[in-house]
């Protein structure tokens, strides 16, 4: 795992490898208090011709300092955090699966590791990353069509908050409809925009996406969704083969008519959604 330290005095330092282990932080640390915290989700995989490749590592270096500045955060340079990322891929290359086997999962994590007992930014900060290998993220397996139902209760995000910034603390809330989901044989939910309860906004860690015809649609970027890396990237091969891609509110009448819907994610890929639920229409 690769770790570097920020303090008021000296900044960034140039970070370090060790083996993987614990994080030594007080019980008031910031992070542990009130969650100053941001991640990114990337992936490193081998190519047909044997080489290990990463997908972009440049988009998630911007993201994590735009989510780094939300949270009143130091921002890692963007070279170190390309540097840290291939570092920890060197340092386990061992464990890149072989070519449609799995990829390395990758974590870069920033948070604010220093005590602090009132509301305030943390005195200093602990950027690291860490990996593991995985295979895919449903359960079915990478090919397998999924099962989406709508959430009409609760909300993933709200105009004005923290919804576009892959915070720690935007996560563990959608536990709660994941799990009632997976026991109803759902894989996963679709959130509603938080003012109409219209538009379908993205799924708990995943954008999504429908098409109906030559047409591709997907919720816009206004401050409530991730910009997803994958995202802007199907977006880009979708136009270079032709397709029209709106980024646009998609109603869930739309989606309910579409001729294909998918999602896409780092974990996730790109996932083809087997069925939509609302209401009861599936």
């Amino acid at each position: 795992m690769y770790v570097a330290e920020w303090t008021a005095e000296k900044g960034w330092d140039q970070g370090t490898l060790k083996p993987y282990g614990p994080l030594q932080m007080m019980p008031s640390a910031q992070v542990l208090n009130y969650g100053q915290s941001v991640f990114e989700g990337m992936k490193a995989q081998r190519s047909a011709a044997g080489n290990i490749v990463l997908f972009r590592p440049d988009r998630n270096a911007a993201r994590c300092a735009a989510g780094a500045e939300r949270l009143s955060m130091p921002p890692l340079p963007h070279e170190q955090f390309v540097q840290a990322v291939a570092d920890t891929v060197r340092a386990n290359a061992d464990y890149v699966p072989p070519l449609g086997k799995g990829s390395l999962y990758l974590r870069p994590l920033l948070l604010g590791s220093g005590p602090i007992l009132g509301l305030g930014p943390a005195p200093s900060y602990t950027f690291t990353v860490f990996a593991a290998a995985v295979g895919a993220y449903f359960k079915g397996g990478q090919l397998t069509p999924i099962d989406l139902i709508v959430e009409e209760h609760f909300h993933r995000a709200a105009p004005g908050g923290m919804g576009g910034t892959k915070a720690a603390g935007n996560y563990s809330p959608v536990l709660v409809t994941q799990l009632a989901a997976k026991k109803s044989n759902y894989a996963d939910v679709v959130y509603l925009d938080a003012k109409t309860d219209t538009y379908l906004e993205e799924v708990s860690s995943c954008n999504i996406f429908v098409r109906k015809g030559t047409t591709i649609k997907t919720p816009p970027l206004s401050g409530t969704i991730l910009p997803g890396v994958t995202r802007a990237s199907i977006i880009e091969l979708a136009r270079s083969r032709g397709y029209e891609v709106l980024e646009e509110k998609v109603s869930i009448t739309e989606a309910m008519e579409a001729d294909e819907i998918f999602t896409t994610g780092t974990a996730v890929v790109v996932c083809s959604v087997g069925s939509l639920t609302y209401r009861g229409d599936k």
